[in-house]
């Protein structure tokens, strides 16, 4: 009788499950979190610039825009939405004062619309940092070349 250890592989018999690349590691980071970076930059760079008009301006990543169903148009595009074909690409948010509790302005870029027009990381990464220009300039009533002379 072969006394011989036996491989461990995984239940389809394909191997060791596990990470390809250790954390840390750029390569290791979800395109969700990538893209987080990508707003964080462009967010940064206009704070330096407008820090006193954007002070408690909060800016948010979702996935999609949330579509509200019970409602007869499914997707309601208001002067604060950023569109391309009717499909919402970023929004903002007004402050404002609900039940005794004060919301601040709020800015919400839609990964997902932005990603599928994008050709590659680059042009992702200048989509975004146009995208966050155009909120910014909506929010404080101002040109975006004003906003953003480089771009």
């Amino acid at each position: 009788m072969d006394r011989t250890p036996a491989r461990r592989r995984d239940r389809h018999g394909r191997g060791l499950r596990g990470r390809l690349v250790p954390p840390g590691v750029p390569l290791s980071r979800s395109r969700a979190e990538q893209f987080d970076d990508l707003v964080l930059d462009a967010v940064e760079d206009i704070e330096r610039r407008w820090e006193r008009e954007l002070a408690g301006v909060e800016f948010a990543v979702e996935d999609v825009p949330w579509v509200d169903h019970s409602s007869p148009d499914d997707v309601v595009l208001d002067a604060d939405v950023l569109d391309d074909g009717s499909v919402p690409l970023a929004r903002v948010l007004p402050g404002r004062r609900e039940g005794g509790v004060e919301h601040p302005p709020r800015i919400v870029v839609y990964r997902r619309p932005l990603e599928i027009r994008a050709h590659d990381s680059v042009d992702l990464a200048d989509l975004v940092r146009d995208v966050v220009v155009d909120q910014v300039a909506v929010l404080l009533g101002r040109d975006p070349e004003e906003i953003d002379p480089t771009g």
